[in-house]
């Protein structure tokens, strides 16, 4: 018998740093694979209402909207709690939260390598701790954000790629702790939305000379690339995938 409900009906996904952005983009390509979504978000409270409402649109009681700072070891737990009372039970987690600026040596700052560590790395480690039992329980799966240039770091942001860089060994590890009840996996965007607080034409153009298919990406790409690890690849933990358009080939 045919019918039009999403196999993932029943699952439900966390997705940090969701409000907007490749986050946004994640929260719509789990909830049209049928989960039930949570957005997670910091400060951006309008954007995730926003978005819920959107999805609980086309799907009532589809999405709801967590506000914390992933900082506070109180509000992890409160979160968990939250996810237990509402849903008893988590899917997918998706690590997307993360601040990116510059950090050159002579200017940087404690609180500077506080707030990219806690934003990028520390609050994923501690959240999945919170969750890993919800997340064993359902043979879950996780999925972590990174960057490509973890391999080779951009100048003058020692302390993102330090914490991206710590996020992704975080991914492999975990996939060996944590299997074979949960699969652990990350994708590391290229150019994909360029950065809020601008850049050059004669940059962008610079990066896209490097990338052989020619364009930058969409967020989309990333979206798709995470819908695939978090649920049609049963067979694949401890994995990066690079969604750059070819750029990590020649960086």
């Amino acid at each position: 018998m045919q019918t039009n409900i999403p196999p993932d009906q029943n699952k439900v996904a966390l997705i940090t740093g969701a409000a907007r952005r490749i986050g946004a983009a994640i929260v719509r390509q789990l909830h049209a694979r049928g989960l039930h979504v949570i957005v997670h978000c910091r400060q951006s409270r309008a954007q995730a209402d926003a978005l819920a409402d959107e999805l609980n649109a086309v799907r009532p009681a589809s999405a709801s909207v967590i506000c914390a700072d992933l900082a506070d070891d109180q509000a992890l737990g409160e979160m968990t709690d939250g996810i237990i009372s509402g849903y008893g039970r988590l899917d997918v987690l998706v690590h997307n939260a993360s601040q990116f600026y510059p950090t050159p040596l002579d200017s940087l700052t404690q609180a500077d390598w506080d707030q990219l560590i806690n934003s990028n790395v520390r609050g994923a480690l501690f959240l999945t701790q919170q969750l890993a039992p919800l997340l064993r329980e359902s043979q879950g799966s996780i999925v972590s954000i990174v960057d490509i240039h973890i391999e080779r770091p951009m100048k003058s942001h020692t302390i993102y790629c330090m914490a991206k860089s710590a996020l992704q060994t975080m991914t492999r590890s975990l996939a060996k702790e944590l299997a074979p009840a949960v699969r652990v996996n990350g994708v590391a965007p290229g150019a994909i939305l360029w950065p809020e607080n601008g850049m050059s034409d004669a940059a962008r153009q610079m990066i896209l000379e490097r990338v052989p298919l020619q364009r930058n990406g969409e967020p989309q790409d990333v979206s798709a690339a995470v819908a695939f690890l978090a649920l049609d690849a049963p067979y694949i933990t401890g994995q990066i995938l690079a969604v750059d358009g070819g750029r990590s080939l020649f960086m």
